[in-house]
C-alpha cells in the first residue's frame, strides 16, 4: 500500500506540513482537510486518485504537523493564503481542488479569489455558512473571541492513555467510524507527549471564531467568481441539509449536488466507495474498488 512523503513549506513564518503522494508532472490536486482533523484523513480518496493526479493533502496551519499560530487566531483568509503559497510551489497548472467541511469553505474562497487557478471543485458537505446567517454586531464578535480564549488558557488539555482511547473517542463523535480507520485517524492526529499520554495535534484555539471572519454576503461574492465545474457532495444524514434548499446552489455558475445515503458529515469515511466513485464520475476518472 502506497505511502506519501512527508514534506514542509514555509507560509507567514509558519512551517506547514503536507502530505505529497507523488506522481509530479500530472495535474496538481489539494485534499483540504475541515477543523481539527489532518491531512492523513485523505489516504483512501488520496490513493485512489494518486494514479491520476499529483496529489498533496496539506495540514492547515494549527492541524496535524503544522506549525499553531502565535496567538490564537485564525481564520479562513489565512488558510487560503497558505493553500495560495502551496499551490504556487506547484508550477501554473489550474488545481482540482476537494475540501471537507471548513475545508470546503476554504477552497470555495480561494476558486472565487483564484477562479483562473481551479479546474475543478469539490465541497465534501462544506457549506457551513449559510446565506440566511445573521451577521453578528462586532462588538459581540470582539467580546466572544476574547472570552472564549481566555477560557480556553484556563482549560486543561485533553490527553488519553492510549491510542485506543483517543480512537475511541472519534468513535463517539462519529458512530458510523469503522474502527480501523479510527486507529488511523487517531495515530496521525495525536502526538505523544513525556508523560507517555497522548493529545489531539491541533491547537485548541481553532475552536474559536476570528472576530474578522468572512460573513454570508462575502461568501455569496466568492461563490459567484468560481468559473470551473463545481460538484457538492451531502451526506444524507448531515445536520448541515440541502444546498439546494437553502438557496446556495443558485449563487454558483455550474453546480451539480450529490446525496451519499447512509452518510453523515464525514462522508467519505461512512460511505468511501460511493464517495469516491461520485468525485471520479465528477473528475472523469476511473473509480478503483477501496
Amino acid at each position: 500500500m502506497s505511502v506519501p512523503q512527508s514534506r514542509f513549506y514555509q507560509s507567514h513564518g509558519l512551517n506547514l506540513h503536507y502530505a505529497d503522494w507523488g506522481n509530479d508532472g500530472a495535474p496538481p490536486l489539494l485534499l483540504v482537510h475541515g477543523g481539527r482533523d489532518h491531512g492523513r484523513s485523505w489516504d483512501r480518496i488520496a490513493r485512489a486518485l494518486e494514479p491520476h493526479y499529483h496529489v498533496l493533502a496539506p495540514d492547515l496551519r494549527g492541524h496535524g504537523d503544522s506549525d499553531w499560530t502565535t496567538g490564537g487566531s485564525y481564520s479562513l483568509p489565512e488558510y487560503v493564503y497558505d493553500l495560495r503559497r502551496l499551490a504556487q510551489q506547484l508550477g501554473d497548472a489550474p488545481l482540482t481542488l476537494i475540501g471537507h467541511s471548513m475545508g470546503g469553505m476554504v477552497a470555495s474562497v480561494y476558486a472565487g479569489a483564484f477562479p483562473a487557478g481551479v479546474a475543478k471543485l469539490v465541497i465534501i458537505d462544506g457549506i457551513t455558512v449559510l446565506p440566511s446567517t445573521t451577521r453578528t454586531p462586532a462588538p459581540e464578535r470582539l467580546g466572544k473571541w476574547v472570552s472564549d480564549l481566555e477560557r480556553l488558557e484556563q482549560r486543561t488539555p485533553r490527553r488519553f492513555a492510549t491510542l485506543a482511547d483517543a480512537a475511541a473517542q472519534l468513535r463517539l463523535r462519529n458512530p458510523r467510524l469503522a474502527p480501523e480507520l479510527a486507529d488511523h485517524l487517531a495515530k496521525h492526529g495525536t502526538r505523544l507527549h513525556d508523560d507517555g499520554s497522548y493529545g489531539w495535534k491541533f491547537d485548541p484555539c481553532q475552536r474559536v471564531m476570528a472576530p474578522h471572519r468572512l460573513w454570508p454576503q462575502d461568501y455569496i461574492e466568492f461563490w459567484t467568481k468560481i468559473a470551473c465545474p463545481t460538484l457538492l457532495l451531502r451526506g444524507a444524514d448531515s445536520a448541515l441539509g440541502d444546498p439546494e434548499a437553502v438557496g446556495v446552489t443558485r449563487h454558483f455558475q455550474n453546480v451539480r449536488v450529490e446525496t451519499v445515503a447512509n452518510a453523515g458529515h464525514w462522508l467519505h469515511h461512512d460511505q468511501p466507495q460511493r464517495t469516491i466513485e461520485l468525485i471520479c464520475r465528477f473528475l472523469g476518472q476511473p473509480a478503483p474498488a477501496l
